[in-house]
């Protein structure tokens, strides 16, 4: 009888320190299994996801969010600004109130020839919202092309720069003989 009582608070307690194992680790979020992979090398892929209320709406913002990746390949402009406050009011116990604000704004400007959506996959979350996943396809020939036209840009703005240089110091040349 002391046997089966031993046996059985042993198995109550190997069942209870299984069933408190402590915590399982972080859920891996879902994603399809060709997202973010590059399987063709003519082509340049992007990939966009966004969850909606309607499947249009979903496929429309991670649709969007591709073509943005796709723009921010090409060319970036970013601007920053970190603003730090710090108060303190009362006069016997003073609070100190103090807040924190970072602001980054991305802009990107591209445009794209023949640009296809060859991926494309909606979930309903358990939230029953629209998750859309897509993979957008560029040739490789028109993200060069945006490439060495901003090259190009680039290069003429800096000619006109040194141009204007030349200009003004042949002005003070002028002005001072």
């Amino acid at each position: 009888m002391k046997k089966i009582k031993i046996i059985v608070a042993l198995l109550l307690v190997g069942l209870l320190i299984s069933a408190c194992g402590g915590p399982k680790g972080p859920k891996r979020v879902w994603q399809p299994e060709w997202y973010d992979l590059q399987e063709n090398a003519e082509y340049v892929q992007t990939y966009g996801k966004a969850v909606k209320m309607s499947e249009n709406a979903a496929y429309d913002a991670a649709y969007a969010n591709a073509m943005l990746q796709a723009a921010q390949y090409v060319e970036s402009y970013v601007k920053g600004m970190v603003k730090n406050y710090n108060s303190e009011s009362g006069i016997e116990n003073p609070q100190v109130l103090a807040s924190i604000e970072k602001v980054v704004k991305v802009i990107s400007n591209a445009k794209f020839d023949k640009t296809m959506v060859t991926k494309r996959e909606t979930i309903i979350t358990d939230k029953d919202r629209f998750k859309t996943f897509v993979r957008v396809s560029i040739p490789k020939e028109a993200v060069n092309k945006n490439l060495i036209n901003q090259i190009k840009n680039e290069e003429a703005l800096y000619n006109q720069f040194k141009a204007s240089q030349a200009f003004e110091e042949l002005e003070n040349e002028v002005k001072n003989y």
